[in-house]
């Protein structure tokens, strides 16, 4: 199975990687998200250590089913060979109503057929206001091309 674009990355690619990525995630599709991954990924996501697709299925299920109307934007903030860095962003509401704005960083390490071996990510939360929301599109579903990444937006 391969997954291009495949390493070693150009800036372009790498930004292709990071907005496919968005987009499966924005999906809130555990299968659809976990084939970007090989079978034996690693991953540490916040205190969470895990490996493998089942487990990728299993944790992304749990985290949508918390993490309710998710919107994220990832951004690509360094890349090198097989290897890219992003930084995100994300709302989301919890079952009582309470918004947050998750803020974080992430590193990936990609096989050569394109599929990500290794995922590590730290994330911060913060409670905001309904009214304080910057991500508003429907959702599930890819990011509209009228909404701007992250660029230069203050955190």
């Amino acid at each position: 199975m391969s997954r291009p674009p495949l390493p070693p990355f150009t800036r372009e690619t790498a930004a292709q990687k990071a907005r496919m990525a968005e987009d499966a995630w924005n999906s809130r599709d555990p299968v659809r998200v976990s084939l970007a991954y090989t079978e034996d990924s690693r991953w540490r996501n916040r205190s969470d250590v895990f490996q493998g697709r089942e487990a990728i299925v299993a944790f992304l299920t749990r985290k949508w089913e918390k993490e309710q109307d998710y919107r994220l934007i990832k951004d690509l903030w360094a890349f090198d060979g097989n290897r890219i860095a992003v930084r995100f962003q994300y709302e989301w509401h919890d079952a009582g109503g309470q918004w947050y704005r998750s803020y974080g960083n992430e590193q990936w390490e990609f096989d050569e057929h394109g599929l990500m071996k290794r995922r590590e990510a730290s994330i911060n939360d913060i409670a905001i206001a309904e009214k304080d929301r910057r991500l508003h599109w429907a959702a599930p579903g890819p990011r509209p091309a009228d909404v701007p990444g992250l660029g230069s937006e203050p955190f």
